[in-house]
């Protein structure tokens, strides 16, 4: 059943909350070609921050080039923070948000388009977002903005834009992956888009879903079976089922996907996947783990917590990572910055009291879920 009601709003609010405290956590070591998994913790032990049970602590004096932190640090460590810092990952959940108060849910890809143009600085813009917004800028259409000129198709980038289409649907995981769907195919194809559906539908399912695994489940059946983002989070659900350690499941998983780098969409889907699963349930451990994993950790941290604060709801996340945000948004989105996070909720919950629909609502193109033509 899908909750209504303070229950509904308190599931929001832990999305937002939960997707912001992830990126925070994740944000001093987004470089996963430097910050590997092994690195992470090793900074941790020197650190005696493991278990990792709050945000990152500060780098200690004379650590050298190999811990060197993000120059956002100081910004992002415990004991420092004093609302979120600014980052891409929060700022396409605001703009999302923007765009269906703007739009309603009938928007266009053309629309998100020219949001961007409106509200979004070209040079806060990265990879195949920014490819996108050049080509706009160039007077190129949807959905030639996604491919000319873009070899970061499927890349992560339409996957961390997705979570509010999912806070929006709730318990309508189809409908929250064509809503994401029409959003991504302005930067990215194949599974660049499958996992902004994919993403979508997870946090939707999180409403509902009695497990986080059963979300997982439910998060699959709405792309091909076939595509390469589904057999890897199978694979680490599988892997999941043998019992194999969450370090050995992502070595597995690592070696498998070699060569796609840190910032494509496969490996940090496994990463996620994985982070979620042995999280199981628990935010904190949901969220730490993730980060531990390494590659996009921000992005990864931020959906992760996202999905995990849906579940648990705003109440249940701990105040270690609440409070330190002091319901307070740093955001690059024209109009946006030094929102509250609770007024971000408070809006998101109202769009899904007015605008809610069902598993059926369609793509007003006709398109609906033909997800094969992607890829």
């Amino acid at each position: 059943m899908t909750p209504v009601g303070t229950e509904l709003a308190d599931r929001i609010l832990g999305g937002w909350l939960g997707r912001i405290a992830g990126n925070m956590l994740g944000k001093p070591v987004e470089q996963g070609d430097h910050w590997t998994r092994d690195r992470i913790d090793r900074y941790l032990r020197r650190a005696a921050a493991l278990p990792l049970t709050d945000y990152l602590p500060e780098p200690a004096a004379g650590d050298g080039d190999e811990f060197e932190l993000r120059p956002e640090w100081r910004r992002c460590v415990r004991g420092r923070i004093h609302g979120s810092c600014r980052d891409d990952d929060v700022d396409y959940a605001i703009l999302g948000l923007h765009l269906l108060e703007t739009h309603g849910f009938g928007f266009s890809t053309e629309q998100v388009g020219d949001l961007w143009l409106l509200r979004l600085p070209y040079l806060q813009t990265f990879t195949a977002e920014r490819a996108a917004y050049r080509n706009l800028a160039n007077g190129i259409k949807p959905p030639l903005t996604a491919t000319y000129d873009n070899p970061y198709q499927e890349w992560i980038g339409a996957l961390i834009r997705a979570d509010v289409y999912g806070w929006t649907s709730p318990g309508t995981p189809r409908r929250a992956a064509s809503l994401a769907r029409r959003d991504a195919v302005l930067s990215h194809t194949g599974n660049g888009v499958y996992g902004a559906m994919w993403a979508a539908a997870l946090v939707s399912a999180a409403f509902t879903a009695p497990t986080v695994r059963h979300a997982l489940d439910t998060a699959l059946t709405v792309i091909p079976a076939s595509s390469r983002l589904a057999r890897t989070v199978r694979r680490v659900l599988t892997l999941h089922e043998t019992r194999m350690t969450w370090e050995d499941t992502l070595t597995t998983v690592s070696e498998e996907t070699a060569g796609l780098g840190w910032i494509h969409t496969i490996p940090n889907a496994a990463v996620l996947t994985a982070g979620l699963l042995y999280g199981d349930g628990d935010f904190t451990r949901t969220i730490a783990l993730t980060v531990r994993g390494g590659l996009d950790t921000d992005s990864n941290g931020a959906t992760a917590g996202s999905v995990a604060g849906v579940l648990c709801g705003a109440a249940a996340i701990p105040t270690q990572w609440k409070d330190p945000l002091e319901d307070t948004v740093r955001s690059a989105v024209f109009g946006f910055d030094g929102v509250r996070i609770s007024e971000l909720a408070t809006r998101t919950l109202a769009l899904t009291e007015t605008e809610g629909g069902t598993p059926e609502t369609q793509d007003p193109s006709g398109a609906g879920l033909d997800v094969q033509g992607l890829s």
